[in-house]
């Protein structure tokens, strides 16, 4: 199209930067020129406002959940499982609607390392985990 205004061409370019370059040369250091007028006579950005600690209204503590204290809904009912924020919690069915594995499952503090049998996976990553530590805190203690 002839009469489309389109890209400048290089010479224009070059030259409309020159002189832009040329103009930034003769301010002082560390001003930059900004098209059209400054606010305030400043040339740079305005400076972040703090709120300052300490001052003002207390925050208020956040609120933890609800605790039931109910004994009966307690054994009948799973608290804090239910994912929607409205609605019953969700009640328990009777043992012969689970899994038998669920009731055999170790539920108590982890097992130390002597307990373990050599033989299975979760003895290997146990004494991987306690090397790390180990491995760790005596890096710290040389670092110093």
């Amino acid at each position: 199209m002839r009469g489309a205004p389109g890209p400048a061409s290089g010479a224009q370019r070059s030259a409309a930067g020159g002189m832009a370059w040329r103009a930034l040369r003769l301010l002082p250091r560390g001003v930059a020129a900004l098209p059209g007028p400054s606010p305030a006579g400043r040339s740079y950005a305005k400076k972040a406002v703090m709120k300052m600690k300490g001052k003002g209204t207390p925050a208020e503590a956040p609120k933890g959940p609800d605790v039931c204290k109910d004994p009966v809904l307690l054994t009948t009912h799973a608290m804090g499982v239910n994912i929607y924020k409205e609605g019953p919690e969700v009640a328990l069915k009777p043992d012969s609607e689970y899994p038998e594995w669920l009731f055999q499952m170790y539920i108590g503090p982890p097992k130390k390392l002597n307990e373990l049998d050599p033989e299975t996976h979760k003895y290997w990553r146990t004494l991987r985990k306690i090397n790390l530590k180990q491995r760790n805190r005596v890096g710290k203690i040389w670092a110093l």
